[in-house]
């Protein structure tokens, strides 16, 4: 089960996300990391279709790997899950950790909002 579950979020993902957005929010994932599969099942399946998830495309990367090519990170990433708002390579912001279904949403609100112009309306 878990595993059709990843199955499909990975492909919600790719089917979602376009090859190159100038507009994208970096999940740094690391192996292990419980919280990291807590957002990929409470959060990562609905995030493509949302409004929110179709202004910043998701880009999951292993924290070995970060920052990605073609990015820059304002500092080195700690903690997993770190997500980072990125706009043509640059970070405009981050969250750190995974606060949990009902702040994550208003976090990532409050970032787009303020970093990237998201006003909520398609």
């Amino acid at each position: 089960m878990a595993v059709a579950k990843s199955f499909l979020f990975a492909l919600a993902l790719a089917l979602a996300a376009p090859a190159a957005a100038a507009l994208e929010l970096i999940m740094v994932d690391r192996q292990g990391c419980p919280y990291c599969e807590a957002w990929k099942e409470d959060i990562g399946p609905a995030y493509p279709m949302t409004e929110m998830g179709q202004f910043a495309p998701l880009r999951i990367v292993d924290i070995k790997d970060a920052p990605p090519q073609g990015v820059t990170f304002d500092s080195r990433v700690l903690f997993t899950p770190t997500f980072v708002l990125i706009e043509d390579g640059a970070e405009l912001g981050r969250i750190e950790g995974h606060p949990g279904d009902d702040f994550f949403w208003g976090l990532l609100f409050r970032l787009l909002s303020d970093r990237a112009g998201y006003d909520g309306a398609s």
